[in-house]
């Protein structure tokens, strides 16, 4: 039998946080989790009283962090896993799109994690332990149209999740940035936010995109709990990887984009090494 240990995962009220804080409850481990307001507070806490416990945070007030990460560790012990999964979607075209949304995209997805992170690290280097995990996307590495804001916020994320790795292997603490393709969550629905359109000019090319993804929203391939059983696996890991995609749709699409690079590298070879001195 796995030893239990103390999760604290950031959103779940719903999708991917609320699967893993249910699967690592069932495998006999404690939670600690972030939510909204006080209504999902007390039914997180319900679904096992005594083994998770909620508290409310908005990870974009970055003063609360600290001192709730404190709080965790004093009363509850020590914090074996830490998971960013707190975050939602932007879709608009960049030209449309207000230079306050991906402020606040970035507040939330990149700079709410980063706080998080700094607020344990401290905990987690002293212990010489922990298992830091951020959940990306496969848009961290992958783009799509009109979803710029947020590709740009994972793309930051995992680029801190990857130096992470290397600053804190000496210190016997692992960090794995988990990119999930499409899964059945609320991201593409009710929790993604959507800039008007107000440019004709991106009608044809741009209509028919956000038709889609939101006609696919709830039909997409990947099943949360699939995804949060793959992620205690993870966790369970000796030796963790950097990165872990998650989906067939995800794996797929970033071996195109490796093989379409290594085309291009090869393609303009010559003009890359002709700038050496």
């Amino acid at each position: 039998m796995t030893p239990s240990k103390l999760l604290f995962i950031t959103g779940v009220s719903s999708g991917f946080g609320r699967a893993l804080a249910e699967e690592a409850l069932k495998a006999g481990h404690r939670v600690v989790g972030t939510v909204r307001n006080q209504q999902a507070k007390e039914a997180f806490e319900a679904l096992e009283p005594g083994r998770c416990v909620g508290r409310i945070l908005d990870v974009s007030d970055f003063a609360a962090i600290a001192p709730l990460a404190d709080e965790i560790e004093r009363e509850f012990g020590p914090v074996d896993v830490l998971v960013n999964n707190a975050g939602y979607g932007h879709e608009g075209i960049l030209e449309e799109s207000p230079l306050s949304d991906i402020l606040h995209q970035f507040d939330v997805n990149v700079f709410g994690a980063v706080a998080v992170i700094k607020a344990f690290l401290p905990y987690f280097r002293a212990r010489r332990t922990g298992h830091i995990l951020n959940v990306t996307s496969m848009g961290g590495f992958i783009s799509l149209p009109g979803i710029s804001y947020y590709h740009g916020s994972k793309f930051a994320l995992q680029g801190i999740s990857e130096s992470l790795t290397k600053e804190l292997k000496p210190f016997n603490i692992a960090v794995t940035a988990v990119q999930p393709g499409s899964f059945r969550t609320d991201w593409a629905g009710r929790s993604m936010v959507r800039s008007p359109r107000t440019i004709s000019d991106y009608d044809a090319s741009f209509g028919p995109v956000r038709e889609t993804r939101e006609k696919r929203s709830g039909h997409q391939p990947g099943d949360p709990l699939k995804a949060a059983q793959a992620i205690l696996t993870l966790i369970h890991s000796n030796n963790p990887p950097a990165f872990l995609l998650l989906g067939s749709d995800a794996v797929s699409l970033v071996r195109d984009k490796l093989k379409q690079m290594n085309a291009d590298i090869d393609a303009w070879e010559e003009v890359s090494r002709s700038t050496d001195g």
